[in-house]
């Protein structure tokens, strides 16, 4: 029994991948996605003007560059958008008390909400992470956690980035969005 000729490879259709969608926006629909990643419309504008990327490094590669070329006044209006981290449910009502006091003193201390990278850290171990960090950064003079903000703020952005460009949505819904900081 012979079988008949072979069919062709089947092809499937091009479809666009989250960066494509991200390279042919329209400028100010990148800048506004942007904006939820990093609160800054200078880095926004970077960005979006140097679409686009041929890959997700070169896009982070970018971000990191733009974010380390943030002013102060940059790095001031990046810092006033960000929010306090959202505790995992369950979480006692004396650690909301805890948290709340610490970033209290931050705020007092620093003038801008703490702000924090927490994509690697697992949820049950969150609220200490952010406890330790904010009592340590708590002893830093203000240039030098500006710094410290600065960075943290760069790895939001880069994190945020990712989720976005993964397909799961605007960065305000990244997977480090319940821990920003403020």
């Amino acid at each position: 029994m012979t079988r008949g000729p072979t069919l062709p490879a089947h092809r499937l259709p091009y479809l666009p991948t989250p960066l494509d969608a991200f390279n042919t926006a329209r400028a100010d629909e990148a800048r506004t996605l942007l904006l939820h990643c990093l609160h800054s419309v200078r880095w926004a504008h970077r960005m979006a003007d140097h679409r686009p990327y041929p890959d997700l490094g070169a896009l982070l590669a970018a971000a990191d560059e733009a974010a380390y070329d943030l002013s102060p006044a940059d790095l001031a209006e990046a810092l006033a958008d960000e929010s306090l981290p959202e505790l995992p449910e369950g979480t006692y009502s004396a650690a909301h008390m805890a948290l709340g006091a610490a970033h209290a003193a931050y705020e007092a201390r620093f003038g801008h909400a703490f702000v924090i990278y927490l994509g690697d850290v697992p949820p049950d171990e969150v609220i200490d992470h952010i406890l330790e960090a904010i009592r340590s950064r708590l002893a830093n003079d203000p240039e030098e956690e500006r710094v410290v903000a600065a960075e943290e703020v760069r790895r939001l952005a880069r994190g945020r980035l990712v989720v976005l460009l993964r397909g799961a949505g605007s960065c305000a819904n990244s997977a480090n969005n319940p821990a920003p900081g403020k």
